[in-house]
C-alpha cells in the first residue's frame, strides 16, 4: 500500500512539476526574435519578450485545433494574484500566480539588470546576459529552463548581430547585410530547416520562396513571419 501511495506521489509530483514548457519561439520579418512563448496548463500562454518581460498572457483557445496565426488569448478565469503593496518593490503588481503556476522575479537587491525581471514561470527558470557582457546580448536571456540561449555578438556582421543564434542545439542562421535587400537580416536556416525568399527583382520581393514558416526543432516550436 505504502509503495503504491509513493508511486502515485512521485507520479503527481513530474506532472505538476512538468506542467510548463517552452512551446513556441516568434522571428519577425526582420529576424528578430518576437515572443518566447510558454505554456502552461490548461492551455494557458505566456509571451516573453527577448529580455524577459511579459508582454501578454492568456487561455488560447486555439491550441490543438490549428495555429494561433493573430496570437489572440482570451481572459483566463482562474485563479489569478498578484504581488502586493508588501511584497518586495521590484515585485509590486506583477502577476503571481496563474492557475497552480507561481511566477518569481528577481527582487530589488540583485544585480541592477535584472531587478524586477521574470526569474522562473513554475518549473522553468531563466537568467541573463548582465551588463558587463557583450552590449548586444546584455539583458537578453541566457537561459531558459534547461535550454542555453546565445545572441550573435555586436562584432557579427550588422544583419546578425544581437539576433538568436542558438537554443540549446537548435542553432540559427541569417542572410548578412551584404545580401539581396529584399531578405537580408531574415532567417536563412534553423537547424536543416532552409528558407529562401524572392529578391528583390522578382515579384512577392521579400516573401518566403522556399521553405516552411512553421517547424518543430527539438520538441520547440518556430514560427518565421513575413512581417
Amino acid at each position: 500500500m505504502k509503495k503504491w501511495i509513493t508511486t502515485i506521489t512521485a507520479v503527481f509530483i513530474f506532472v505538476i512539476g512538468y506542467s510548463q514548457k517552452i512551446a513556441q519561439i516568434t522571428i519577425n520579418g526582420k529576424g528578430n526574435a518576437d515572443a518566447f512563448i510558454i505554456g502552461l496548463d490548461e492551455n494557458v500562454k505566456v509571451y516573453l519578450t527577448k529580455d524577459g518581460n511579459i508582454t501578454k498572457w492568456g487561455y488560447d483557445r486555439y491550441e490543438g485545433v490549428q495555429e494561433n496565426y493573430n496570437d489572440l488569448l482570451d481572459a483566463y478565469v482562474g485563479r489569478v494574484e498578484y504581488y502586493t503593496q508588501n511584497d518586495d518593490e521590484a515585485l509590486r503588481g506583477k502577476v503571481k500566480y496563474i492557475g497552480k503556476t507561481l511566477l518569481t522575479y528577481y527582487p530589488s537587491y540583485e544585480n541592477e539588470i535584472l531587478k524586477g525581471k521574470l526569474k522562473a514561470i513554475g518549473s522553468i527558470n531563466i537568467d541573463y546576459f548582465l551588463a558587463y557582457e557583450d552590449a548586444a546580448v546584455k539583458g537578453n536571456i541566457k537561459t531558459l529552463g534547461q535550454q542555453n540561449i546565445t545572441w550573435y555578438a555586436s562584432y557579427e556582421n550588422e544583419g546578425l548581430r544581437g539576433k538568436l543564434k542558438t537554443v540549446g542545439t537548435t542553432t540559427l542562421a541569417y542572410y548578412s547585410s551584404f545580401e539581396d535587400k529584399a531578405y537580408r537580416g531574415k532567417v536563412k536556416s534553423i537547424n536543416n530547416n532552409i528558407i529562401t525568399y524572392y529578391s528583390s527583382f522578382e515579384n512577392y520581393s521579400g516573401n518566403f520562396k522556399t521553405g516552411r514558416p512553421i517547424f518543430t526543432e527539438n520538441g520547440i516550436k518556430y514560427w518565421v513571419r513575413n512581417y
